[in-house]
């Protein structure tokens, strides 16, 4: 069974499915990170596509959630903590453009899924990845909610970080994620909406984790 979670940056995915994942017990899937691995790849290699692709190629991803944290593995090399830095997040939304990307990290998802119980969250699981999902979800905010929670998640690790970085960053994103060639940022006809601008924490995972006890008892 494969519930996802689609949505724009700083809706609250990521969080939201980890403690879904927690709470039901299930597995839980990144693709966000995924493509940050990808671009932490494209990074080494100097931006060079043709050398990135090369490279691609090679390298084995594995990746697994354990301790409240999903990860990442490149030829058996840990790299989660490298996927979060500034760098990374400037050159994501480029690298995760890419045709020859997305089919690759879209492989990576469906044979992980392929057994088990998962939620896994992203900007197009329930429009390209997985289109026939037990259950999909678009999580939204208020562009002001997103920055705001995006700018306390990150300013800890980033004391020069400014307010009106974080929410520029995100409406370049937004743009960028919601006018790509390749499956863009969408929401699934059938998917279930939900504005988290006002919701707590434990309202948002409450409703999701209601769906999908509700799927799995049925």
């Amino acid at each position: 069974m494969i519930t996802v979670i689609d949505g724009p940056a700083g809706s609250g995915k990521s969080s939201t499915a980890r403690a879904v994942a927690d709470k039901l017990k299930i597995e839980y899937l990144d693709s966000g990170a995924l493509y940050r691995t990808a671009t932490l790849l494209y990074l080494q290699a100097a931006c060079d596509e043709a050398q990135f692709f090369q490279l691609l190629n090679k390298i084995k991803v594995t990746f697994s959630y354990y301790d409240q944290q999903f990860h990442v593995k490149v030829n058996d090399d840990a790299v989660t903590d490298q996927l979060r830095t500034p760098k990374v997040a400037q050159n994501v939304s480029h690298v995760a453009a890419m045709p020859r990307v997305r089919a690759f990290i879209n492989d990576l998802m469906r044979e992980a899924v392929a057994n088990g119980v998962y939620i896994a969250e992203g900007r197009d699981l329930g429009t390209a990845v997985f289109p026939n999902a037990d259950l999909k979800f678009f999580m939204k905010a208020a562009l002001e909610e997103r920055a705001r929670r995006r700018y306390k998640e990150r300013k800890p690790d980033n004391p020069e970080l400014t307010l009106d970085e974080v929410k520029q960053n995100i409406e370049q994103r937004d743009h960028k994620d919601s006018n790509r060639e390749a499956d863009p940022l969408q929401k699934a006809d059938d998917a279930i909406e939900i504005d988290t601008t006002h919701l707590s924490f434990e309202q948002q995972v409450e409703k999701i984790c209601s769906h999908i006890s509700d799927q799995i008892e049925s």
